[in-house]
């Protein structure tokens, strides 16, 4: 809605911004202070703001040992245990190292940890700020409180959520970053406010190798507030990092419209693109008091690159000179654009931009038209927005129409629910009747099995090509759903793949054959609960026992023997896995009377086997 106040609708008090914004450039004065600390009484919910400096030395901003092209290194999970891909278990977010070494020095050497646990304590709002590099180690002061407050120990229902607030702040994370944080429902936490033509929020898209002649001359410049008279490499310096910016955000544009041209592949195969993307909420300062709000983390990254572009007879030493003073401006320009309150939200126009800057609209969309010509916005420009509108309005199809089969599915859960109901009346366990398929039933229940696979399958792609919402694998009927599935009919898949001998080629099933199916909704689950990875396996049971049965060696797999009794009993009190195991002639029953006759007595589940 344009015209609601900025405050008001991304839930911060205008009053804290500008106070964030004046002390993260009082920090800048201390740089030898890890961070400064400021106390807001007087409120009904008293504020805590941490506020980190800067730094102007180039080892600050890029990592020299990383051996990245872009001095990325993948997060440390320990710190940061949400910045991950859920299903595909590999796709562990890239942070800038340097940024993160420096918040990791912070946190190992200074008494932040504890100045922060007292804020928890005494339940007051704490916010984190910074600019220029110092907004970095804002935004990750943020992700570890978040994960470490919010994650990790989700029972903390009193702790009050916190805010991050930063200006000019440099992208430090690849794409896994807004992935993950909409996925937690954390990215309206992150308000980053950036001017039009300031350099630094683009300078991470180019490869230190590009702009390191002049990457120091432009800090000292930053640091000394130097006339910009005495400094002609800054120019240069200027145009080097907008050509990365172009290569960047047209590859995205690219693959956003979906350009199938193999000229895509083969430049990428020898052109390194930069892994950073923004996250969070974006404020645009346009120069004339206009704020432009963008959430949509891929518009946001075009409108890095094209409002930041030349406009006609204007020289590039005085856009240039413009990207200095903006840096260092921003104390200034907040004051008016939060008194003017010009505020438009754009992302309730992407699809529907006007095409051209002179576009025959009105109302609102001639406030939107109007605050885009501000910033100096092309045809092409505006194109790639609405691609950018475009593409998550697609997600939300894709999601609209994989929420129309869920009642096909809890149908089919229900048909197999009924089978197993069914076989454990006949006195025969759900595994081995499946395993035997002796009459129609089976058959049947086998229809439903390679059905239910056809409409999980298809989520599962989806999800590995990033085509349904971010917040779609933290949906709890979703997540209850994958686990239901996982555990009714995952048995049947592992009976069918032992029942074929399929193993004997292939190998055990856990290790060559698991579908992503299961590994997907597996992980929901583990990731919702904050379980350990790989524990919530009471679906896989099966393959356990039909692995250690194969091998027939018990007292070489005492251990991993020892270690299934332990889970089963618990699965079984907990009652996420059945009873019928337990039968006189299942495969289970059958293999565990082999086993040596101590361990029986002392077993864990002799209380069961007995009865």
């Amino acid at each position: 809605m344009v015209g609601e106040r900025l405050g008001e609708r991304i839930k911060v008090r205008e009053e804290l911004i500008k106070k964030a914004c004046s002390l993260s450039f009082k920090a800048h004065k201390s740089p030898g202070k890890p961070y400064l600390l400021e106390k807001v009484r007087g409120r009904a919910l008293p504020e805590v703001i941490f506020v980190f400096s800067g730094s102007w030395s180039i080892g600050d901003w890029f990592s020299s040992t990383s051996g990245k092209a872009f001095g990325e290194t993948k997060v440390d999970l320990d710190l940061f245990p949400s910045l991950r891909n859920i299903g595909n278990v590999d796709e562990v977010a890239a942070v800038n190292e340097a940024f993160f070494r420096r918040f990791a020095e912070i946190l190992r050497t200074s008494s932040f940890k504890n100045e922060v646990n007292k804020a928890v304590t005494d339940k007051k709002q704490i916010v984190f700020a910074g600019h220029s590099s110092g907004a970095a180690t804002a935004i990750l002061a943020t992700l570890w409180f978040l994960d470490h407050n919010l994650h990790v120990q989700p029972n903390k229902t009193q702790i009050i959520t916190p805010l991050c607030i930063t200006f000019g702040s440099p992208l430090l994370g690849d794409r896994i970053f807004p992935h993950s944080l909409r996925r937690e429902n954390w990215d309206n936490f992150f308000i980053h406010f950036i001017t039009k033509h300031d350099i630094v929020p683009r300078i991470t898209l180019s490869p230190p190798s590009s702009i390191q002649q002049d990457f120091q001359k432009f800090l000292n410049i930053l640091k000394t507030k130097s006339p910009i008279t005495t400094h002609e490499n800054v120019s240069n310096f200027f145009v080097t990092v907008m050509k990365n910016v172009q290569s960047v955000t047209s590859h995205a544009a690219c693959n956003m419209m979906g350009s199938t041209n193999p000229l895509l592949q083969t430049i990428t195969s020898f052109v390194q693109l930069s892994p950073y993307r923004p996250f969070g909420t974006y404020i645009l300062c346009s120069g004339n008091g206009k704020l432009v709000v963008v959430e949509n983390s891929d518009a946001v990254l075009q409108l890095l690159f094209y409002s930041c572009q030349l406009k006609s007879g204007q020289e590039i030493e005085e856009v240039g000179y413009e990207s200095l003073k903006e840096h260092s401006g921003y104390e200034n320009e907040l004051e008016g654009s939060l008194e003017m309150q010009n505020v438009v939200y754009l992302d309730n126009y992407l699809k529907e931009v006007p095409l051209s800057s002179d576009a025959s609209v009105v109302g609102e969309a001639a406030t939107v038209n109007a605050a885009l010509n501000d910033l100096g916005l092309s045809t092409r420009a505006r194109l790639c927005l609405r691609a950018a509108g475009e593409l998550q309005e697609q997600k939300q199809r894709n999601e609209r129409k994989i929420n129309s089969n869920k009642k096909e599915i809890e149908e089919k859960l229900k048909i197999i629910q009924d089978y197993q109901k069914g076989c454990t009346l006949r006195k025969v366990g759900y595994y081995d009747t499946f395993k035997i398929q002796k009459d129609d039933r089976d058959f049947h229940a086998n229809v439903r099995r390679v059905e239910l696979a056809g409409l999980w399958d298809e989520i599962i792609e989806m999800l590995k090509r990033y085509e349904l919402p971010d917040e779609f694998e933290g949906r709890k009927e979703w997540i209850e759903l994958g686990t239901k599935y996982r555990r009714l009919v995952e048995p049947l898949d592992i009976a069918n793949y032992y029942r074929h001998s399929k193993n004997e080629d292939t190998g055990p099933y856990l290790v060559k054959a698991r579908p992503k199916r299961y590994r997907y909704t597996q992980r929901w689950r583990e990731h919702a609960e904050r379980m350990a990875q790989g524990s919530s396996s009471e679906s896989c049971f099966w393959a356990e026992v039909e692995e250690l049965k194969s091998r027939n060696k018990p007292d070489e797999d005492m251990g991993k023997i020892l270690e299934l009794e332990k889970d089963l009993s618990a699965w079984v009190e907990r009652g996420e896995i059945g009873r019928d195991m337990f039968l006189g002639e299942s495969t289970f029953a059958k293999w565990w009377r082999e086993l040596p006759e101590g361990h029986k007595r002392g077993s864990c589940l002799a209380q069961f086997m007995n009865n």
